[in-house]
């Protein structure tokens, strides 16, 4: 099979829609597929990496599969996020590489520009929701949720599929009108992300007098609403550390008195981080499905986490953490606080995240993924026939 991923976002970013993008990429390699990625490009990209015609696309230093870089802009305000630019390279490459099946990855610009081109030239598209585009409005501009709700349903009523990530997300795009939604999760490295990756050297270097850890890793922006574990930092014997980079550090080194911030990690060095906490501590309420949830689980870490998108679908509230009301500190303080004076019940809890987890492969998850894309490629035979 020939799949074109067209995606919001690639590493070198690191966000949940470039790491699900890799990921699929990979997959459909180990699975005898031909994978190609088209995405913005990243600041500065190397010369012969900025959007080469197929079939002469060259791959990223360490991706799978050859990468089509389109122009793109940083975002006003937030500059590791990149806006890719109108470009001709997207149908360029559908066209190049006569691709059997257009997966859109978070689609929103890029997405866009990959649907029409994919709808120009008949090539059946699945798309995946990823990112609550309407809550960040809300919280960015205090506007603006119909207007992104408009425009998410025009690129997921085109595609023949749309895949949510989440119960919580498939809901929120049937009542808004998007018709052939799908459920798709996301897997999890559990090699890399486990219990025994438990650094007591690093609990000390983190923690010297021996005080209780409670992380949280993710962007640090206005929609993660870190500012909550203000009261968190404030608990006897706890010692905060936040993982994680972003346009709201400044403001949260002022929000978070005592906290200890550690920017960006990233492979086994993030590994090892998630399994020296002692309490995972979640706070956006815009996840539409929170792939750090899941890796502190597979690390065997209990969480706390807001009772809303995708963590409704990860946490089990009172076996492997504890769900607590969105934007609420007062809640998150205490879960934490709870979570702090009983030992036993972290245990238990991260045995269970562990154990809930530690199946969910990014192999088993891309067979699903290549099951829903051999769906859309029959019905459209289907179709054909008829």
């Amino acid at each position: 099979m020939r799949v074109v991923i067209v995606t919001e976002s690639f590493p070198p970013d690191v966000n949940g829609v470039a790491h699900c993008a890799l990921q699929t990429a990979r997959h459909l390699v180990d699975r005898g597929h031909a994978p190609l990625v088209v995405a913005p490009a990243p600041p500065k990209t190397p010369p012969g990496q900025g959007g080469a015609p197929v079939p002469g696309a060259v791959p990223d230093a360490a991706a799978p599969c050859p990468v089509v870089r389109v122009p793109s802009l940083p975002l006003p305000g937030y500059p590791q996020v990149r806006v890719a630019l109108p470009s001709r390279r997207v149908a360029a490459a559908l066209t190049g590489h006569r691709a059997d099946v257009v997966h859109l990855a978070g689609p929103f610009v890029l997405g866009v520009r990959g649907m029409a081109a994919a709808t120009r030239l008949g090539i059946p598209a699945v798309a995946v929701y990823q990112t609550d585009l309407a809550g960040y409005a809300r919280t960015y501009v205090g506007a603006g949720e119909a207007a992104a709700w408009r425009r998410l349903r025009s690129v997921h009523a085109a595609a023949d599929r749309t895949l949510a990530p989440s119960s919580a997300a498939r809901r929120d795009l049937e009542a808004h009108g998007v018709p052939r939604v799908g459920l798709w999760r996301r897997g999890v490295d559990s090699v890399r992300f486990h219990p025994g990756h438990r650094d007591e050297a690093l609990r000390r270097a983190l923690a010297p007098n021996g005080e209780l850890i409670v992380g949280y890793v993710g962007r640090l922006a206005p929609e993660k609403h870190v500012e909550l574990l203000a009261g968190v930092c404030g608990l006897p014997g706890v010692r905060v550390v936040v993982v994680g980079d972003g346009p709201s550090r400044p403001a949260l080194s002022e929000a978070l008195p005592g906290a200890l911030f550690l920017g960006r990690r990233t492979g086994d060095d993030l590994a090892r981080l998630f399994a020296s906490l002692d309490v995972f501590a979640h706070t956006g309420p815009f996840e539409t499905f929170c792939q750090t949830v899941q890796e502190a689980m597979a690390s065997g870490v209990p969480v706390v986490a807001p009772a809303a998108g995708g963590p409704l679908d990860l946490v089990d509230h009172g076996r492997t953490g504890l769900l607590v009301p969105p934007h609420d500190p007062a809640a998150v303080r205490d879960a934490v606080a709870a979570l702090a004076a009983d030992p036993a019940l972290r245990t238990a809890f991260g045995t269970a995240a562990r154990a809930a987890v530690e199946g969910r492969t990014w192999a088993a998850v891309g067979d699903e993924l290549i099951a829903h894309y051999e769906d859309v490629l029959a019905a459209r035979r289907t179709v054909v026939a008829a």
